[in-house]
């Protein structure tokens, strides 16, 4: 199985840390993606998250389902 590149580890920590800021699950994540009419299984996002492999839209929609409109990407 090919190793997470250091992007791939960014982008996936930057989604993972503002579900976390908002205080959102995988499972609330699924629902309201589901109220967007993106569908998703809590499974398919967890793995997505894991290996930090994901579209941009995929992560522009979790974005926008949580709320957040501005990220900062100093580190």
């Amino acid at each position: 199985m090919p190793e997470k590149t250091d992007w791939e580890a960014k982008v996936a920590n930057l989604l993972k840390a503002e579900l976390k800021r908002k205080g959102v699950t995988y499972a609330q994540l699924v629902e309201k993606l589901a109220e967007m009419g993106v569908d998703e299984k809590e499974v398919n996002v967890r793995n997505k998250l894991a290996r930090g492999k994901f579209s941009a839209s995929f992560m522009i929609q979790c974005l926008e389902a949580v709320g957040t409109s501005q990220l900062r990407l100093d580190y």
